[in-house]
């Protein structure tokens, strides 16, 4: 019975990650991140999205007291916050996040205030699906670890 549970949960991270895959909220670069986890690091994934996870809630929170400036003048510093996104996102495979910075990028070499607006608007809303649907990944993985007698220290978000 205890072998059947792992299956199953294998095959729930298995569904979930293509679905991920098949909305383009993911790239193959989670893959690669997967392939460099192993015994001598069990959470090495878990630990690098945390960190993503925490960079970015800094990025986006730095990107909305930007744009809370009426007068906003200071695009370059947007831009550097949005190549820093782009960059972890990408390293990631974060697909979806990756492409709205992209969009993000454009209205501000524009100067375009609202086109900035609702591009942050679109990245919180890209960002918080993935951040729960990896979350969503990483909790099956870690109830598949549990049924499989390993035992993984606990993530904090």
């Amino acid at each position: 019975m205890l072998g059947w549970g792992v299956e199953f949960l294998r095959a729930e991270m298995n569904r979930l990650l293509s679905l991920l895959f098949h909305q383009g909220v993911l790239d193959e670069q989670f893959l690669q991140l997967q392939q460099l986890q192993d015994e001598s690091s069990p959470n090495f994934v878990s630990e690098v999205i945390t960190i993503y996870f925490h960079e970015s809630e800094k990025l986006l929170r730095n990107l909305r007291l930007l744009l809370m400036d009426k007068e906003l003048s200071d695009y370059k510093k947007m831009d550097i916050h949005l190549n820093q996104m782009m960059g972890s996102s990408s390293s990631i495979g974060a697909k979806r996040v990756r492409n709205v910075c992209v969009a993000f990028r454009a209205a501000s070499e524009q100067n375009n205030h609202a086109g900035c607006l609702r591009a942050l608007e679109l990245l919180e809303h890209e960002y918080c699906y993935l951040k729960n649907k990896l979350h969503e990944l990483f909790q099956i993985e870690q109830q598949r670890a549990l049924a499989s007698g390993v035992r993984y220290p606990a993530q904090h978000d």
